[in-house]
């Protein structure tokens, strides 16, 4: 009786050994990391413009300046991610940079308290945009789910920290508010797939 061939286990699959299809995210969330890079770009240009106005005189030039710091942070790991996942940027970016720069400047002019009012309805928006955002990602993307929680509790920082240094008391709040809001809405909403 001739002696049997064994033949060897195939050894465990791992992430790496598995199909691209099943390592990559959902398709819809190369969305998400598209409208969240343009948003935390569009948040360094605001603060930008404030700064560029402001200086770094007096308390809330300080405040604007470790909002600014934590956004460069987030838009670097978006940066990361939309390289990385291989997702298209939005072709909006020279649109976000002036306009951004531009919304951050006018709202300095007029002072730190309408400074303060434009991060308290940008944030309110983006902290609206990211709990969709992490009600849609669920347990399907751990890592853009982890960072949009985190990125999300950071953003309701700036937004308290904003209205606690009296946004709501900038002349013209609710008028400048809602019209803030509606163009991080439409901004949103267009970065998604342009």
């Amino acid at each position: 009786m001739p002696e049997a061939t064994l033949i060897p286990a195939a050894p465990p699959a791992t992430a790496t050994q598995l199909p691209a299809t099943l390592e990559r995210p959902p398709a819809a969330h190369d969305s998400m990391v598209r409208v969240d890079q343009a948003g935390e770009y569009g948040a360094t240009r605001i603060y930008a413009g404030q700064l560029a106005v402001m200086g770094d005189r007096g308390r809330a030039s300080r405040l604007i300046a470790r909002m600014a710091a934590q956004e460069e942070r987030h838009r670097a790991i978006f940066d990361r991610m939309i390289v990385d996942r291989g997702v298209r940027p939005t072709l909006l970016h020279p649109i976000w940079n002036v306009a951004g720069f531009a919304l951050g400047a006018a709202t300095a002019l007029i002072g730190p308290k309408a400074a303060m009012a434009c991060t308290a309805a940008v944030e309110t928006e983006i902290d609206i945009h990211y709990e969709d955002q992490r009600q849609a990602i669920g347990d399907t993307d751990p890592e853009l789910g982890a960072i949009v929680a985190e990125f999300q509790a950071e953003e309701v920082e700036h937004r308290e920290i904003a209205l606690a240094e009296g946004a709501e008391d900038a002349f013209g709040y609710p008028v400048m508010s809602a019209l803030i809001r509606f163009g991080c809405r439409v901004a949103i909403a267009t970065s998604k797939r342009i």
